[in-house]
This record gives structure tokens, sequence and C-alpha cells, in this order.
């Protein structure tokens, strides 16, 4: 059986990838990139690097260079030393090329399997707000949820957020985390496209609430007729991601510095999810 053409990877990107995998193809980047990854601190010195590794510091520069060259480290000048650190987005963008050249990329599932028995999700009710807000701030305290650094307004987010497609999960009676859908056009032709957005209670992640969460938004998302969700996630917030990929998004590719929190910049992934992918 032939392939058509419009299935085939596209070349620019098989040549991007092959970039990647290529760079790899090298057993010493393979270990000093995990050496790097698995940094106290999230950084090392080229000096540590060169210990730790067992190899000459001109190797362990020729290395870091060709690392760095294609997007899989961060160098930085502190002082005299040289300190080397993961570009986040590589722990993003690898993992989707991999999926990408091995077709693992369709189809996606519909929405969240293994959602817990004692979660409970329902529509936001006007009681709720108070908590609401509450783990939304407690998202922003995290640095990796979003590039707010205050906790928008009631009125600003009643305003904003879709009726219809706002949601509270509940364990235990209490409040454990929202999520909504936000329009992001006021366009005609974008009116079933909409922004996403899932907060979960400090001491309930990890436990379920989040794919509980996504599954009624999916859901009566597709119920709406919204055609596309988008969410734009932090790249060092791998769990969020894992877990918009679990509901069926896709990761679309990554923004470099799109957004500033104080003087650093960040790289977000853009995730969609189409509606009917499974069909």
């Amino acid at each position: 059986m032939s392939i058509s053409t419009a299935e085939l990877l596209p070349a620019p990107e098989a040549a991007t990838y092959a970039e990647w995998f290529g760079c790899l193809a090298e057993p010493t980047r393979v270990r000093l990139l995990h050496a790097v990854a698995t940094a106290p601190g999230g950084s090392i010195s080229v000096g540590a690097l060169t210990e730790t590794l067992g190899i000459s510091q001109s190797t362990c520069s020729h290395h870091i260079r060709k690392l760095s060259e294609v997007g899989f480290l961060h160098l930085a000048k502190v002082g005299t030393a040289t300190r080397v650190s993961i570009n986040q987005a590589c722990c993003s963008g690898l993992p989707h090329a991999a999926d990408a050249v091995m077709g693992m990329l369709a189809p996606r599932p519909c929405c969240p399997a293994d959602v817990p028995d004692d979660v409970t999700v329902r529509a936001l009710q006007e009681r709720d707000w108070p908590e609401v807000l509450r783990i939304y701030g407690e998202g922003i305290e995290t640095g990796i949820a979003t590039f707010e650094t205050t906790v928008p307004s009631r009125q600003h987010l009643e305003a904003t957020w879709l009726p219809g497609h706002r949601w509270v999960a509940e364990r235990d009676g209490a409040v454990v985390g929202w999520t909504a859908v936000r329009t992001v056009s006021d366009r005609e032709c974008y009116s079933g496209v909409g922004e996403t957005s899932v907060y979960v209670d400090a001491a309930q992640r990890g436990r379920g609430v989040g794919k509980a969460l996504l599954r009624t938004q999916v859901m009566a998302a597709d119920t709406a007729g919204l055609w596309t969700l988008q969410t734009s996630v932090l790249t060092e917030n791998r769990a969020s991601i894992a877990l918009h990929h679990s509901a069926g998004y896709r990761t679309v590719g990554i923004r470099e510095r799109i957004g500033r929190v104080g003087d650093t910049w960040h790289d977000t992934v853009l995730l969609e999810r189409r509606a009917g992918t499974t069909t």
C-alpha cells in the first residue's frame, strides 16, 4: 500500500528533526545533555561538566557548542565562568519530533481516561468565586502556570470566560480546581475557537483533578460546536503539557521568548485540540 504525499512528513520539518537527531548521534553528547538536565539548581559550569564526564575541556566545549547550536542548551556567562543549562523548549520539542516521525500523533484521545471516581465536575456557581480566585493565586505562585503576576478580578474573568464553559471540580465537598474557556477573537470566523485554562488546588495536584476537569471541558466544547481549543503552556510546565496531550491536544510548536516576567523571557508550547480528531 502506497502512502499519499499529503500524509508524508513535510520536508522542512524532516530537515529540522534530522538536525536534532543527528546532533544526538554521539554518546558523549547524550551523556552531557543528561548531566546538564539533572544538575542541581538547573545549571552547571563547563569545568564541572568536564570533571563529571571525565573528558578534556576542549572536547567538552566542542560538544556543548554543537548542542547549543541546535537549541538543546543555553549558555550564560557568570563572572569568568560559563554556566550551561537546558533549553526547556527541547523537553517538549524533542518528544514531539519523535512522535511525528513515528506517526504517533494521530489518532489522539478524545478525553482523559482514568478519571477518579471521587471528583465531581459541575458548572461554576456564584459561591465558588472565592475558591476559584484562591486557586488561581496558587497557580501564579508556582511561577510556571501563567504570565500573570496578580490574580485577575472576578469582573474581568466573568467578562471574558464563555458562559457554559466554566467548570469547577469538587472532592469531599470542597472546590479543588477549575477550568474555563474564553474567546480568542470577536470575528465571526473564529467563533468556534476558544482559549482554555485549567488550575488545580496545590494540595490536589497529581491526583486526577486536572484529568476530570479537562474531560468535562473538551466534551462540553465538542457538544457546543467549538471546533478548536487552544492553550499556551510555559515549557517548564511539563505536567500541564502531558495533561493536555491526554485530552487530545497536540503540540503545534514552541513560541520562543513570547512573554516576560520581570527581566526573564520565557518560551511557551502552543497546543490545540480539534473537534472530531478521533473520527
